[in-house]
């Protein structure tokens, strides 16, 4: 996978900043007031912010337009200054999905027996990923879609050692009268997919936009990342352009803690 440029210098700042275990990050808004919680992702020019703790452990999640924010102070001690940089030139963007020649691949042994501290705390993410190559998105009050490498962002920013609880439902058309639920097809033969030892069709992830280190998901998967960066989530099938439908995800994310 090639390495893509960010839509701002800025962003890309945030976006390292948040592989930072954050606990009790500060976010100044413009207008005067303050918010401390936990910045866990970016996207679509929103930054999501868990807030809460309290006797029961409830959290919950806000999200906050990046033109009203002043400044966001991690609890690592980073300042970011000022969000609108007139510098700020590029965006961060999925991961391209067409394999190479040779294509490594991830997929690390499961850790559901990996110890977790039992007052573990998870934060939840849902996200819709389409069969095809298309992504959806809202122009001038209109659902339109665009072509796309197949990846879906699903906003999440996940820290090295960050455990992740995610499962998956529905089915898509792969064509040819060939459905797959998340787990895949496991004697569909395809040379162009991603991880060619896992089934067709399958729900794969990989963290970061710069590396082919897929790991495979199907219908549920318990691990923890062995890495930081943006989840992308995507489908195990060389030719997604006769696809249709969408598989729902829900993430659960390990939040706070220390990397392992």
């Amino acid at each position: 996978m090639k390495k893509f440029f960010v839509r701002s210098l800025m962003v890309l700042t945030l976006a390292l900043g948040l592989t930072v275990p954050a606990l009790a990050d500060t976010i100044r808004l413009k207008d005067g007031s303050v918010i401390h919680g936990q910045v866990v992702g970016f996207k679509d020019q929103q930054f999501t912010i868990l807030v809460g703790g309290g006797s029961r452990g409830r959290r919950s999640t806000i999200t906050v337009y990046m033109e009203d924010v002043e400044s966001i102070e991690f609890d690592s001690g980073t300042v970011t200054p000022g969000v609108n940089d007139s510098t700020n030139t590029s965006a961060v963007t999925p991961p391209l999905s067409q394999p190479t020649n040779t294509q490594p691949s991830y997929n690390p042994p499961p850790t559901a027996g990996t110890p977790v501290s039992a007052n573990a705390q998870f934060f939840q993410v849902n996200a819709r990923v389409r069969g095809d190559d298309k992504v959806q998105s809202v122009v001038n009050g209109q659902t339109v879609l665009t072509p796309n490498n197949g990846w879906t962002n699903t906003g999440l920013v996940v820290r090295r050692g960050q455990r992740l609880k995610i499962s998956a439902s529905g089915r898509i058309s792969l064509g040819g009268s060939r459905f797959a639920t998340p787990d895949g097809l496991p004697n569909v033969p395809d040379t162009g997919k991603l991880m060619r030892n896992q089934p067709t069709g399958g729900l794969l992830a990989v963290i970061g936009d710069d590396n082919d280190e897929f790991i495979f998901i199907g219908r549920n998967r318990d691990f923890v990342a062995q890495r930081d960066g943006v989840l992308f989530l995507g489908v195990n099938e060389g030719n997604l352009s006769d696809n249709s439908g969408a598989f729902d995800v829900v993430i659960e994310a390990e939040a706070g803690g220390n990397p392992r």
